[in-house]
């Protein structure tokens, strides 16, 4: 695959419960982070600024109306007004002329937190995904995901594992995302929901894949498929497997513990760049929110 000329948003959820939680009440608390920090980044990345036409897709989401709704009214107060909200429910409507229609003249897409087996389940393979695929490979075009949208973003994706028995061969569940990157493997709420065990098994089960860890009120902004920007309040982690050197996955019995050598691993945080590449960390020392 060719380096995309768009550009990727992967964020790890907001500050509270979730990229949204699934009660509407708390959507107004979990947006503040947005307001004023990664979906201005957004907004000034893309090709129009403020003028740039938005769509908010709620696929992965319960409560798509008012998930919509709250991402509008965020815009709204960094003078987005260009904001249109396009819950795809079923293949079909994935399909459909008026959805294409949508996505052809969108300048950035949105993929809002939920279930990422839903998202990839309903968009996975459909002319919208495809088309999705084709104007982030070959225009100025944004893609963002957060939580479940984010997840679903890499070639590999983590839709099943409890963060206490991560580490137990077979606990964790891998199924394959919509591929706007490879050779990566993303999972979020990281730090608050205790999920490192996640992704270290997660590597060691295929080394290739870089382990993104990412925080919540966080994200990455990745440009030409390849260099990594830190940007938000939390912490990115990020593991190579590609030095290990051992593990026992393949010996050891379904439910058991697996051990895994020589894992490297690096934190990120604003400013911080990463090239996937090179496997390089450039630390910006000084730099804060």
């Amino acid at each position: 695959m060719n380096n995309p000329k768009g550009k990727l948003v992967i964020i790890g959820g907001s500050v509270d419960r979730g990229s949204f939680s699934e009660n509407p009440d708390d959507l107004k608390s979990n947006l503040k982070f947005f307001e004023k920090g990664i979906l201005k980044r957004i907004t000034t990345e893309s090709i129009k600024n403020n003028l740039s036409k938005f769509e908010i897709i709620t696929t992965a989401s319960s409560i798509p109306e008012e998930v919509g709704d709250e991402y509008v009214k965020a815009f709204a107060q960094l003078n987005v007004l260009n904001v249109g909200v396009l819950n795809i429910k079923t293949r079909d409507e994935a399909n459909s002329p008026e959805s294409l229609e949508r996505l052809k003249n969108a300048d950035v897409v949105m993929l809002t937190g939920g279930d990422q087996l839903r998202l990839t389940s309903i968009l996975g393979g459909t002319a919208f995904h495809h088309l999705l695929i084709d104007k982030y490979q070959n225009e100025n075009f944004i893609i963002s995901g957060t939580s479940a949208g984010a997840a679903a973003s890499s070639n590999n994706m983590i839709y099943q594992g409890s963060s206490q028995e991560a580490l137990l061969k077979g606990e964790v569940k891998i199924t394959g995302g919509l591929g706007f990157i490879n050779n990566v493997i993303i999972d979020t709420h990281f730090v608050q929901r205790g999920r490192i065990g996640r992704l270290l098994y997660a590597c060691a089960s295929n080394p290739i894949n870089l382990g993104i860890g990412l925080g919540e009120d966080t994200g990455l902004l990745i440009i030409d498929g390849n260099s990594m920007e830190a940007i938000g309040s939390g912490l990115v982690m990020l593991v190579d497997g590609t030095q290990m050197r051992d593990t026992s996955i393949t010996d050891v019995e379904m439910g058991a513990p697996v051990s895994i050598e020589n894992l490297i691993v690096h934190v990120m945080a604003f400013g911080d760049h990463y090239d996937l590449k090179n496997k390089k960390l450039t630390i910006q020392h000084g730099i804060t929110t």
